[in-house]
């Protein structure tokens, strides 16, 4: 359930700590000719995120900055539980997340953390108040209650005249905000975002900012952007280069 923002001049239990995580990525299945020629064994790594520890309160609104390939996608999705670290622990509430089952770890997703692909991942068949109630029909939610809660949220976004458009009659910042509500469905504690505003308008990426702005007064927020505007929201800024945090406070 969604967590007030919390007076941060005192000190509360983390609702997700990185310590020491490190993310090692395979490319490709092998050494390939030329790396067996060099005498390798194994396949080639890449080390996208490397001994980084990193603790997020209640209530924050964090901005993970960097260049392409500094790594803030791996850790966002490390944070989200979307991945699990090669090394070290990412603790979600206090449990390390990589203790869970593959399952287990879907249900805390579903339950607990609302994710904002920076390309929306709505299904193209099916309308906007259905996309929203995916995450509801996964949990085993009723038909009735599903989309009484997400006609709820497409109203919180603005959308409520929008509930049977499919997302191909949507524009861009209506798509985004569709995917806003679906992150938000289950009222997750957690909401983290990956380049929200990357494929947006101005005008339009001021007005999904504004509803990040308004979703953190409820619940602790993740962004994963290297835009200036973007990351103005965030309470604190954690900068990362070549995998590691190179620098982390207030903007």
């Amino acid at each position: 359930m969604a967590i007030p923002a919390p007076d941060h001049r005192t000190t509360h239990p983390p609702i997700v700590a990185a310590t020491n995580v490190t993310k090692v990525y395979t490319r490709g299945s092998g050494p390939g000719r030329f790396g067996r020629l060099l005498g390798r064994s194994e396949p080639p790594t890449v080390e996208a995120v490397s001994d980084v520890s990193l603790t997020i309160q209640p209530g924050e609104i964090v901005g993970l900055a960097g260049p392409s390939g500094s790594g803030k996608s791996t850790l966002l999705h490390l944070l989200a539980g979307l991945e699990v670290p090669t090394e070290g622990s990412v603790q979600f509430q206090q449990t390390d997340i990589a203790s869970y089952s593959t399952r287990r770890r879907t249900r805390l997703r579903l339950e607990e953390i609302g994710i904002v692909f920076q390309r929306f991942h709505l299904v193209d068949s099916l309308s906007a108040r259905a996309n929203v109630a995916l995450p509801l029909v996964e949990l085993g939610v009723g038909r009735r209650k599903r989309r009484e809660r997400a006609t709820e949220m497409l109203d919180r976004v603005g959308l409520g005249d929008r509930l049977g458009h499919k997302p191909g009659e949507l524009s861009g910042g209506e798509q985004q905000r569709v995917a806003i509500a679906r992150a938000l469905v289950t009222d997750p504690a957690l909401v983290v975002a990956d380049e929200p505003t990357g494929e947006l308008d101005t005008e339009t990426g001021e007005q999904i900012l504004a509803e990040f702005r308004r979703v953190a007064t409820e619940r602790t927020v993740v962004l994963a952007s290297h835009d200036r505007e973007t990351l103005a929201i965030a309470d604190r800024i954690v900068r990362l280069h070549d995998g590691t945090i190179v620098e982390q406070g207030d903007e």
